[in-house]
């Protein structure tokens, strides 16, 4: 069931087109706050909220370069990315699908 709630808590996060805009953007490589917002032509402030949330949820991360920290870098997450793909194809074999017959709660067979 975890897996479950896994998966949902990230179709919920990128349900929002905004969300999902930004994190296809950065499944293509690095990009900063000011590139994001020009790219999608959203303001810095809300796309600022919407990294917030693709962080909280895993998906993204960040870092400063150390020659200048005045910036933030935000790309996807490899590790969490590859995880979540192997969730989503787990839950999506067609394997798991046969053909049974379904019960009513009563426990009688339908025909």
């Amino acid at each position: 069931m975890n897996e479950i709630m896994d998966l949902s808590s990230v179709f919920k996060v990128l349900a929002d087109p905004t969300r999902l805009a930004i994190f296809n953007l950065l499944m293509g490589g690095v990009h900063c706050n000011c590139e994001i917002a020009e790219k999608i032509n959203v303001p810095m402030n809300l796309i600022s909220h919407h990294l917030k949330v693709l962080s909280k949820a895993g998906l993204i991360t960040s870092f400063r370069k150390e020659n200048d920290a005045r910036w933030i870098y935000y790309c996807a997450d490899p590790i969490r990315i590859s995880s979540l793909r192997q969730q989503l194809q787990d839950f999506l074999d067609k394997n798991r699908m046969f053909e049974r017959e379904p019960i009513c709660p009563n426990g009688k067979k339908l025909k």
